[in-house]
């Protein structure tokens, strides 16, 4: 490369010579937020494909639930008393009910082995801990990748250890990570949960109740939880829903019911 003049040290210096995918500052601009929003969806979308996963399974649930590791550590550490036990087991029960769920849709969906290249069913979850932690856990554990749609946090969300490093994902928008977990998915699954998982139950709900997406099975898993936490029957008392809505989902209270009930709702399977 000729080696620059003196007189040419300032232009070549300056941040309007460097090639736009090398100028941070100019990517960061307000005005180039379309463009981020595009590169955030090729990635994963590019990358996705190249590991040739077409469909996804998706679980939601909250980060807070523990893994049995914490509950042994914390029950060692901090001594808690009845009501805190009752609580951790009941959270446990839930962890392990989705690290299952996790591993048996892996086996029975086609995420393990691909068809043509493409892979069916692959569990994806928000990358995070607690449930999300769960699902990709059983996954790997069945030898099935398994993918993670984290996001920038002002609290930073670190990526749990099961899901597939190249399967991993990070980013900035919730709409368009929320565009990703909906726009391959054959089914969802929502454990207990909190703010998070109801907008991202709502969310699906509302995209199937306005045909905004394709027909898909939804399952809340544990019913006296959600039917304690979410009192549908008030919206349909109030014509705020219609009938035909509170069909747009289903109550399972063990992996095996989740299972059944995804195939008796048509989950696309080999």
């Amino acid at each position: 490369m000729t080696k620059p003049a003196l007189e040419s040290l300032d232009q070549i210096n300056s941040p309007s010579f460097r090639l736009p995918v090398e100028d941070t500052n100019f990517l960061l601009r307000d005005e180039m937020r379309a463009v981020r929003f595009a590169l955030e969806y090729a990635k994963a979308d590019l990358l996705l494909r190249d590991w040739g996963v077409r469909s996804t399974i998706i679980v939601f649930g909250s980060a807070r639930v523990p893994s049995p590791e914490r509950v042994e550590s914390w029950k060692q550490a901090a001594q808690p008393d009845e009501q805190q036990l009752q609580r951790m087991e009941q959270q446990l029960r839930w962890y392990q009910a989705a690290r299952e769920f996790g591993r048996i849709a892996s086996e029975r969906g086609g995420a393990k082995e691909p068809k043509d290249r493409w892979r069916d069913n692959v569990i994806a979850t928000g990358g995070g801990p607690g449930i999300m932690e769960a699902a990709n856990r059983g996954a790997q554990e069945a030898g099935a990748p398994t993918v993670g749609f984290n996001i920038t946090l002002p609290h930073e969300q670190l990526p749990n250890r099961y899901t597939t490093p190249e399967l991993t994902f990070r980013f900035h928008y919730f709409a368009m990570r929320k565009m990703h977990l909906a726009m391959r998915a054959n089914a969802l699954v929502v454990f207990p949960g909190g703010f998070g998982t109801m907008d991202e139950l709502f969310e699906l709900l509302t995209l199937r109740q306005t045909a905004k997406a394709p027909v898909i099975p939804i399952v809340m898993f544990d019913r006296s939880y959600w039917q304690r936490l979410l009192n549908f029957d008030v919206l349909l008392e109030e014509s705020m829903i219609s009938p035909d809505d509170l069909q747009l989902f289903d109550y399972a209270d063990s992996p095996e019911d989740i299972w059944r009930i995804l195939m008796q709702r048509g989950l696309r399977t080999r």
